[in-house]
């Protein structure tokens, strides 16, 4: 492998679980990984419950913006994290799938986005190990 994997977080709105998984691989990803977002149905803005919870960590995420799912990302990934977009998202052969459960912070409150954004780092920690890296990294 020559070049960095790429890995697609996607949920339904774009704005709350795909954007902290997002935010938390670029943090501990550096450079390493190419990391992309997206929804099958994009919010207008990000959730404020999910910019607060990562800001209590130290992690901006000001200034993503919900996109649209579309087939060329999907295919252009070589892992897709799905969370909760159902029949929305495109599936491709040869690509490594995950469907993470987690709960939506749509309408909740920072009190809400803090566990799932923990649950997500757990999760991201765990994606990172296993990513293959490219040769000399």
């Amino acid at each position: 492998m020559t070049t960095k994997p790429s890995v697609l977080f996607v949920c339904v709105h774009n704005a709350g679980r795909s954007q902290m998984a997002a935010g938390w691989l670029r943090h501990l990803a550096g450079d390493t990984v190419e990391v992309r977002s997206a929804g099958s149905e994009p919010a207008e803005t990000i959730n404020p419950a999910a910019v607060e919870a990562m800001h209590e960590v130290g992690i901006d995420i000001t200034d993503q913006t919900p996109a649209e799912l579309t087939w060329d990302t999907a295919q252009d990934s070589d892992v897709i994290i799905t969370m909760g977009c159902g029949d929305a998202c495109p599936v491709f052969p040869g690509k490594r799938y995950e469907d993470w459960k987690l709960d939506d912070p749509a309408g909740q409150g920072v009190d809400t986005a803090r566990p799932i954004r923990d649950d997500i780092r757990a999760r991201v920690e765990q994606l990172l190990i296993s990513l293959p890296r490219p040769a000399g990294k």
